[in-house]
């Protein structure tokens, strides 16, 4: 006897919108953060910080470092209270005003997009001044090429790249510590000086000054907090790689600034720019000059690849909001399970740099990061404010004194900018208000993304 088989259902579509996926553990969340630091960059950058600083660099990264960590502490707080993307824009908006959190999102756009286009930019100098002959767009359009991909195809794949590049520019790093320590050694000096901390020119303005400075190399710490909902366990692993990022890069920045200082004394150079690569063709050959040369362009592409992926989850969690347009800044791609869109907005904004020095584009950067690691430092304590005060006097000193003193640094660090660079982000700043007073009908109602929310 022949029995009909029921009919078989189709498969069963999900019209659910495509979400993040959650793939990165501790080391890969602290890779990111390096590479975003990318720690090689402390010798492109140490000419211009040993200028300013007097030829205490060293002290410069120290002072540096103290600051970030009081600001680490109060974003490790944050993402354990708020474990979602959006960074200081989110922990803003939702611990004190959905207003003042538009205005600390809009200002550290400054930070997440130009920081890509000026990696891109220093990527391209370093290349142009090995290869004179090929045009600096060429590179400038490679760089943002290559980064776009691999971000688009996954922050895994992204990850994983990053992790063998970084351990290349490690690599680099330490060979340069050793034989600038070899060097030292070598001509009979000292390897235990006070010179890279305090001489005969120190002057608190001139270290202040050069903490400022030294402060970019340090930005990358934050942006970890924008792969929350790609991150497994995000309020146990995203407080320890915040810390583990300022902790290893900050001791690299010092180590290294102190060697190199005790190389070169003193903050005169015939060029400020290329110091350290002239450094290198001191303390080694031809060959390890090119060696460095090389780990230098990769710690930009590096760097420019967490750059990249951190702008447009940004991007994704204020467009998810409806503060940006959300059908386009809020599409998370069905295959990918990334913001496409997003990441080809940031590379074809790095195209500007085509038309940009990078004098130019990294004068917004500090001043949009200062001000959001001075807002996140008031989130903790308007939490505290706010919440169940009952960790005693232990709590009044991680919740209140450690973020007090954090924000305090970051606008001490933030008075210390230079004119163009508090005048360029003022006026990014009053162009967010405008666009903020667009929104909310001139503050009459909150911003999209809390409207109906008693704050």
């Amino acid at each position: 006897m022949s029995t009909i088989s029921p009919p078989i259902a189709p498969p069963r579509v999900s019209t659910a919108p495509a979400t993040l996926e959650r793939s990165l553990n501790v080391t890969a969340v602290t890779m990111f953060g390096l590479a975003y630091l990318a720690p090689l960059i402390v010798l492109g950058t140490f000419g211009v910080i040993a200028e300013a600083s007097a030829g205490t660099s060293a002290s410069a990264y120290l002072l540096s470092m103290v600051v970030m960590v009081f600001t680490a502490l109060s974003y490790g707080k944050m993402v354990v209270a708020y474990p979602v993307a959006g960074s200081a824009y989110t922990y803003v908006r939702r611990a004190i005003n959905s207003r003042v959190g538009f205005l600390v999102g809009w200002a550290i756009l400054l930070d997440y997009f130009f920081i890509p286009m000026v990696i891109w930019l220093i990527g391209a100098a370093f290349l142009s001044a090995a290869f004179p002959a090929v045009p600096v767009w060429i590179w400038i359009v490679g760089f943002i090429a290559i980064t776009s991909v691999l971000n688009v195809i996954g922050i895994r794949l992204a990850a994983n790249v990053n992790l063998l590049l970084m351990a290349f520019q490690l690599l680099v790093l330490a060979i340069f510590v050793v034989l600038s320590i070899v060097n030292v050694s070598g001509g009979g000096g000292s390897l235990m000086s006070a010179a890279p901390w305090v001489n005969t020119s120190t002057t608190l303005a001139g270290v202040v000054g050069g903490a400022a400075l030294a402060a970019y190399s340090f930005l990358g710490f934050d942006a970890v907090t924008t792969l929350t909902e790609e991150t497994v366990d995000p309020k146990k692993t995203l407080p320890r790689a915040i810390m583990l990022v300022i902790l290893i890069g900050g001791g690299l920045f010092v180590l290294t600034a102190y060697t190199t200082q005790l190389v070169h004394p003193g903050g005169h150079f015939k060029d400020v720019d290329s110091a350290a690569l002239d450094i290198a063709k001191t303390i080694g050959t031809q060959l390890f000059a090119s060696i460095f040369l090389a780990g230098l362009i990769l710690a930009q592409f590096t760097a420019g690849l967490s750059a990249q992926a951190a702008v447009s989850r940004l991007l994704y969690a204020m467009g998810r909001d409806g503060v940006l347009p959300k059908k386009i800044f809020g599409y998370c791609s069905p295959r990918f399970r990334t913001p496409v869109l997003n990441i080809l907005l940031a590379g074809v904004t790095g195209l500007i740099a085509l038309k940009l020095t990078v004098a130019t584009s990294t004068s917004f950067i500090n001043f949009g990061a200062f001000t959001a690691f001075t807002f996140v430092n008031l989130s903790v304590i308007a939490l505290y404010l706010r919440g169940k005060r009952d960790g005693g006097f232990g709590q009044i000193l991680t919740d209140v004194v450690g973020p007090a003193l954090g924000a305090v640094s970051s606008v001490w660090l933030l008075l210390s900018l230079d004119a163009p660079a508090k005048t360029l982000g003022l006026i990014w700043l009053v162009i967010g208000i405008a666009y903020l007073a667009y929104l909310t009908k001139f503050f009459r109602i909150a911003p999209p993304e809390t409207r109906g929310v008693v704050e």
